[in-house]
């Protein structure tokens, strides 16, 4: 940049100090740490008393974890002065709380720093707390503070909400208590292509009563806005949304449809195998060699695994294995068809089938075909409403678990909940306005 224009070096503006109204005066640097020496950039002197000017009398040291610069924590050492009044006798000490609260023991730089960290680099506590030099509770305490009070408690972050899904979610494995909850994402951007999902709340427990429960402390404002709610099969989710929001559309999802679809064909081929053998699959036997070409779709296979299937299937004995397949990849079928019409009707058709006499040789498709009977109008929603479905739900579901992974496990619901929301509520704009550098 030979045009650019420099000033002169200036610690005080490098560290950022000046928002925080302190002005650097001395630094120590060692190979741990770096300490900066700092005051307020302006004094005080007059009495709140009685308005003449005091006199000072000496200082005292406040330690603040700053945020880090040259890959080291960095320390305020902040230089406060003392003062007496010589007409009344007032004594005070100067106001600080432009840099850190009172018994803080981080600068505000600071906590935004750790903040800006956690949402926007997506780094664990832990080494927040190693970058500023802190114990793991002090940084904790100090970012779910801070993130709580302008981010989650924020309630226009509930506002252009048209579109929900809900799912449960395990955040703990262990036996004691109630491990899921209730997670309801923001599906509205994805929906209209201006932005990924995000989530919206965590509700402790998985039932029908726990999400009514949550849907009742909205205003009804915001219930008239929801035009339609994303869920898997459990009818509770179901239930709740026809009674707490009667205006809105249950979708269930092509995931967990086709997932169905699956798991009764995965029955059926392990019922065919302890039929035919009397034990589960082995390495050698066709049924087990070809588990996972049977969910492949049709367009996708190759010439190998098309040899893999006809050689399956021809034999007689696994003719209940390939009527199900076929049920399976005609569901597929009807999901990967772009024209909605089309695919609505092959939908249709393909439920009135099973919803039909199916043979007692197929209890696997009689199963299915309950199902679909049951919840057809909430499987056909999805084709009037292309875009709605839960796959971003789920995602942010794997985002949640590798959280939970990263911090090696939670005992605290309300922390977890705090952290989920910080991570996947797409609070990044709001931390870090400026768009991401383009991929290369």
């Amino acid at each position: 940049m030979p045009n650019a224009t420099f000033d002169d070096p200036d610690l005080t503006t490098f560290t950022r100090l000046e928002e925080l109204g302190l002005v650097a005066v001395g630094q120590r640097l060692t190979a741990e740490r770096a300490v900066l020496e700092c005051r307020l950039a302006e004094a005080d002197p007059w009495c709140r008393a009685c308005g003449a000017r005091a006199t000072s009398r000496g200082t005292i040291a406040r330690s603040l974890a700053h945020e880090p610069f040259g890959h080291r924590p960095t320390t305020l050492l902040l230089r406060i002065r003392r003062y007496r009044c010589d007409h009344c006798g007032n004594r005070w000490r100067e106001d600080t709380s432009t840099a850190a609260p009172g018994r803080a023991k981080l600068s505000l730089g600071g906590v935004r720093w750790a903040l800006h960290a956690l949402v926007v680099d997506h780094l664990s506590i832990a080494r927040i707390a190693a970058g500023l030099g802190v114990a793991w509770h002090t940084a904790n305490d100090a970012v779910l503070a801070e993130g709580q009070r302008p981010l989650i408690d924020d309630p226009t972050r509930f506002d252009g909400v048209a579109v929900i899904g809900v799912d449960e979610h395990v955040w703990r494995h262990t036996r004691r208590g109630d491990k899921y909850v209730t997670v309801i994402i923001d599906l509205t951007p994805a929906r209209d292509g201006t932005g990924p999902a995000r989530l919206l709340d965590m509700i402790p427990g998985r039932s029908k009563a726990v999400f009514k429960a949550w849907l009742d402390t909205r205003p009804e404002a915001w219930k008239n806005r929801i035009e339609t709610v994303a869920m898997d099969g459990f009818t509770g989710f179901k239930t709740a949304t026809g009674e707490a929001l009667p205006g809105a559309v249950a979708v269930m999802d092509p995931f967990h449809v086709v997932r169905l679809a699956g798991d009764a064909l995965d029955d059926c081929r392990r019922r065919i195998q302890q039929k035919l053998h009397k034990r589960r699959g082995r390495k050698d036997d066709p049924l087990y060699k070809t588990r996972r070409t049977l969910h492949t779709g049709t367009k996708l296979l190759t010439e190998r695994q098309c040899e893999r299937l006809s050689a399956l299937f021809e034999r007689e004995k696994h003719v209940a294995v390939e009527v199900t397949w076929e049920i399976y990849q005609a569901m597929v079928a009807a999901y990967r068809e772009p024209d909605r019409a089309r695919a609505t009707a092959m939908m249709e058709k393909l439920i009135t089938a099973l919803g039909k006499n199916v043979p007692d040789t197929l209890p696997e498709l009689a199963k299915l075909g309950r199902t679909l009977t049951k919840r057809s109008a909430d499987v056909l929603a999805f084709f009037a409403r292309p875009g709605t479905s839960n796959g971003p739900t789920e995602a942010i579901n794997g985002q949640l678990e590798h959280l939970r992974g990263s911090a090696l496990g939670f005992r605290n619901l309300t922390h977890y909940i705090a952290r989920n929301l910080l991570e996947a509520g797409a609070f990044r704009p709001l931390l870090d306005p400026s768009p991401p550098p383009p991929m290369r």
